[in-house]
């Protein structure tokens, strides 16, 4: 996360699909508290759910002894999500392009490209087990 954000909320959820429904809450809480508009609100539920949706799967290979943080943070021109998982990283800069002819059909594979397409920056830690996603206010 950048400097200059405060942390304004932050909780720690099981490798459990159930989990999505607490970041659904927790996003319509968020945007409610910040303002923001309703129009906005769907590509923020779309790349926070797919960054822990991401998280579960391929971050903690679904082994629910295992937890995601999600922290929430802003400054006053923007707010951004931290998402976390305990899993060994990834090569975000390797990853297959999904728009690609060989990969159209694919039925994943897409989350990262949906995060970067609609989030105003995605960024990723160095190991690839941390992501923030940004959105202006």
């Amino acid at each position: 996360m950048k400097e200059g954000f405060n942390i304004i909320e932050k909780t720690t959820l099981p490798s459990d699909y159930q989990s999505l429904v607490d970041v659904e809450n927790l996003v319509e809480r968020v945007c409610q508290t910040l303002h923001i508009q309703e129009d906005a609100f769907g590509n923020i539920l779309i790349s926070v759910t797919e960054a822990v949706n991401n998280a579960i799967c391929h971050g903690n290979g679904n082994d629910q002894s295992l937890y995601i943080e999600v922290a929430v943070a802003e400054n006053s021109e923007s707010f951004c999500f931290h998402v976390k998982d305990d899993g060994n990283g990834f090569d975000y800069n390797n990853l297959p392009d999904p728009t690609a002819p060989e990969n159209i059909l694919k039925e994943n594979g897409r989350g990262i490209f949906l995060m970067k397409s609609l989030a105003d920056e995605v960024e990723f830690n160095e190991k690839g087990n941390e992501v923030t996603i940004y959105f202006s206010k």
